[in-house]
């Protein structure tokens, strides 16, 4: 038997390999439109420095905003927090925070690895953990945004970072306060998304 396309067409993960995504933990997100197309808004409000005091929420900035602080609301199950979140031209930075809850208890994992020690079957469905939030997120956003644009379209993956300590979290959470500023320094506006 032959293997008809070898793996040509497969996509590698961008997820850490063995990290469970439905465990506690807080979670750096970069969520980046299709081309980079700014369907967002546009920063407002340049100082003498450059420096920038504000994002301008489009239409479709607003549905972003909405759906991303409704996520938790939608997900009650997951007992989801979200901790830090700013809204760019053509991408989103957030910090997802995923508590306890009947989907992460340690049964049936490894409580050093915190990783599963159940098999599953790698084509099943991601159901209640980092992915399946984002892929929902994603998808309401589109579907209401193709209603102003048809056009609109996100980047099919997104990226994360497991944030692992207290001094890596107030980092990021600086980071995405000073986005914004950083937009004009930015010679591609917002190439730097996957720090």
């Amino acid at each position: 038997m032959t293997k008809k396309y070898q793996n040509k067409y497969r996509i590698e993960s961008a997820r850490k390999k063995g990290y469970d995504y439905s465990q506690n933990g807080a979670y750096f997100i970069t969520i980046v439109t299709k081309n980079r197309e700014c369907f967002f808004g546009n920063i407002v409000g340049k100082d003498a420095m450059h420096r920038v005091s504000t994002m301008e929420l489009s239409e479709i900035g607003k549905i972003v905003w909405d759906e991303w602080l409704k996520t938790p609301s939608i997900r009650p199950d997951m007992n989801l927090e979200m901790v830090e979140f700013i809204v760019m031209p053509n991408h989103i930075h957030g910090i997802i925070y995923i508590a306890d809850n009947e989907f992460n208890t340690l049964q049936g994992r490894d409580a050093m690895l915190r990783v599963s020690t159940e098999y599953k079957n790698k084509f099943e469905p991601q159901q209640k953990n980092l992915s399946s939030i984002i892929r929902g997120f994603k998808s309401a956003v589109t579907i209401k945004s193709r209603e102003i644009n048809p056009n609109f379209a996100w980047q099919p993956r997104f990226h994360d970072r497991i944030i692992r300590n207290e001094n890596e979290l107030n980092r990021k959470r600086k980071y995405i306060r000073e986005n914004p500023a950083k937009w004009y320094l930015d010679r591609n506006n917002g190439d730097d998304l996957w720090l």
